[in-house]
């Protein structure tokens, strides 16, 4: 089955910049090698001797850069040669000249073995927490018994793949549910909130009939954990959705998140939703909460999205007019045949043309109840 990944990044194949640890641009590997030709064409087309030796000494730490040190190496005995073969004049530097360059090339094939050995380390630890993050948020199937899904994940911490915002989506005995929330704070230090949320809520899907006594369970979780660790004071939002096995009607629980959008036509409207407290206040009665039970036709969809989204803004302080949004790509899909797979994709492009710095995690989640 494909999988929807659910934390593809932000901009560019890696979020980092090349200063930051991902690898160099194709520029940066380059250039020693074609300043080094650079300079011996200019020399032997020169009718006078050209004083440009000394651009040679900046090739050994460029090629620390890009290279390891075996690369490096080699392109450091290219320098020392050229200061020494008379057909391109450069052999006419000083002894101490000659030793400074000699005395950078060694620091600098030096620092490549360094860099090399901690890139190495810092990769290996790079792919342990891609894996263990990935064990705590997989990516998201794109189909779940009756309902097909479509999400995105932008995490707020640069390189991490979860952060405060979680959604999932499983089948058990009582029907397809959904969750999707934010919990206090963001980044990887919620990242064990995240987890523990998460896997109550696997548990409860299989194990609770209805779904206010889901959300309880999710309740007593963050109880129970913010019980054991001192000065905490855990708590979460969420929106929890329930399918009919046959797909044609859904109950929707809402603690403090914002509610769920129903897609239809060319309509974007808003769930009238009773909402409750956030999660972890210790107030989620499965009694009192109120499920709100939406009749779903062929066609629907609906689109749930986190706090980072609805609370974003632009320059001006205005906050995002997700409604607004969500009307105009819809009227976009019914009038040229737009893909659902697609439309968390585009809202994030969108929002990100409305406000290009989007500090909170953001989550955005689709689902399209298709009977088989």
């Amino acid at each position: 089955m494909r999988k929807v990944s659910a934390a593809p990044p932000r901009r560019g194949e890696d979020r980092r910049s090349w200063l930051s640890g991902a690898p160099p641009p194709r520029w940066v590997r380059v250039l020693p090698p074609v300043l080094t030709g650079a300079i011996c064409v200019a020399t032997l087309l020169s009718d006078d001797r050209l004083d440009i030796g000394f651009l040679l000494g900046a090739i050994p730490p460029l090629a620390v850069l890009s290279y390891g040190p075996l690369a490096t190496a080699l392109l450091c005995g290219a320098v020392i040669a050229l200061l020494t073969v008379p057909a391109f004049r450069l052999d006419r530097p000083g002894d101490a000249d000659l030793l400074t360059v000699v005395f950078v090339a060694a620091l600098s094939v030096f620092v490549a073995f360094v860099r090399s050995r901690r890139d190495a380390q810092l990769d290996l630890e790079r792919t342990v927490a891609e894996a263990a993050q990935r064990a705590v948020a997989p990516p998201l199937p794109e189909r779940v018994g009756a309902v097909r899904c479509a999400g995105l994940y932008r995490a707020a911490q640069r390189g991490a793949l979860v952060g405060g915002d979680f959604f999932d989506v499983r089948d058990g005995p009582f029907g397809v549910r959904a969750v999707t929330g934010d919990v206090q704070g963001h980044g990887l230090s919620a990242v064990s909130t995240v987890a523990s949320l998460l896997g109550a809520f696997r548990e409860a899907v299989l194990d609770e009939p209805d779904l206010a006594s889901v959300a309880g369970r999710l309740d007593r979780r963050l109880l129970v954990d913010s019980a054991g660790a001192r000065h905490a004071e855990l708590f979460a939002t969420a929106a929890l959705l329930e399918f009919s096995a046959d797909a044609l009607r859904v109950r929707v629980v809402v603690c403090g998140n914002p509610a769920p959008f129903l897609l239809r036509g060319a309509r974007a409207t808003e769930l009238e939703v009773s909402p409750w407290t956030p999660l972890g206040l210790g107030l989620a009665d499965a009694g009192a909460i109120e499920a709100c039970t939406v009749a779903l036709r062929p066609g629907d969809r609906l689109f749930l999205a986190s706090d980072g989204v609805v609370e974003a803004r632009d320059d001006s302080g205005a906050f995002y007019p997700l409604a607004d949004r969500l009307t105009a790509l819809v009227t976009q899909d019914a009038e040229g045949g737009g893909d659902a797979a697609t439309l968390p994709e585009r809202v994030w492009a969108d929002l990100v043309r409305f406000c290009p710095d989007v500090e909170d995690d953001v989550t955005m989640l689709v689902l399209t109840p298709a009977p088989p």
